[in-house]
């Protein structure tokens, strides 16, 4: 029987269809979960799909490498839909035009840190460079923290796993902050929300309304440019 499911299985991962469809079973279903749990804050509903799809990954026996080159053709989607959030950005323009000098101020120390802090500790507890240059672009929207990653020599399975929790965690802090100190601001909330934590952070803005939304497509696009340019130069000037 085992030899038999073998057999299936390395059929089905010689072609694209059995990722794909693991993926999209566990993203409908991860979203499902996320709607009758009332939509919390504090736990996005991908965070739900990627944990049914590496629980189905670990029974099947799939090997992340084998599932990976198969979802390659989702991760294409990637680009087009990053690009595609430039159309919130246009109908917010008036807003952003008002507020673009604080803006510009305020992004590339918060672009910094988010870096500088991950890589800190990780160094403080004794990581390799390889798994520091992993670290260092998790608040990086996924298609550019590929490209960061591998010019880097980090490892692109550590960094999505990095990017994961920093969009969930980012998510869930941003949301009791934002309580703690009375911030109503969808401008602030959704920059705040897009700049530490990409995409994940970003469709947390959108439930926010279409203004958080357009601002966290800002905060998670010229944090993708900044990170892009500053973070190879940087890596390059400290010798790892």
């Amino acid at each position: 029987m085992s030899d038999a499911w073998g057999a299936l299985r390395e059929q089905l991962l010689a072609t694209p269809m059995l990722a794909i469809a693991l993926t999209l079973a566990a993203y409908f279903a991860g979203s499902w979960i996320f709607v009758r749990l009332g939509k919390p804050g504090w736990c996005p509903g991908i965070l739900f799909a990627a944990m049914l799809l590496a629980a189905t990954l670990a029974l099947l026996g799939i090997d992340y490498t084998d599932y990976r080159a198969g979802a390659s053709w989702l991760m294409l989607l990637l680009g087009p839909a990053t690009v595609a959030l430039g159309v919130p950005l246009y109908q917010q323009l008036p807003r952003i035009r008002a507020v673009w000098r604080p803006l510009l101020i305020s992004l590339p120390p918060a672009a910094m840190l988010a870096a500088f802090y991950a890589v800190g500790l990780a160094w403080l507890l004794g990581a390799t460079p390889e798994v520091l240059a992993s670290l260092a672009p998790k608040s990086v929207t996924a298609p550019i923290a590929i490209g960061i990653t591998e010019q880097l020599g980090g490892v692109i399975p550590l960094m999505m796993g990095g990017l994961l929790i920093t969009g969930v965690v980012t998510t869930a802090c941003v949301s009791l902050l934002a309580r703690y100190l009375q911030l109503r601001d969808p401008r602030v909330l959704g920059f705040v929300l897009g700049v530490n934590g990409h995409v994940i952070g970003t469709v947390r803005a959108f439930e926010l309304g279409p203004t958080a939304g357009a601002f966290a497509s800002l905060g998670m696009s010229l944090t993708g440019i900044f990170s892009a340019l500053f973070l190879p130069l940087a890596w390059r000037l400290v010798g790892l």
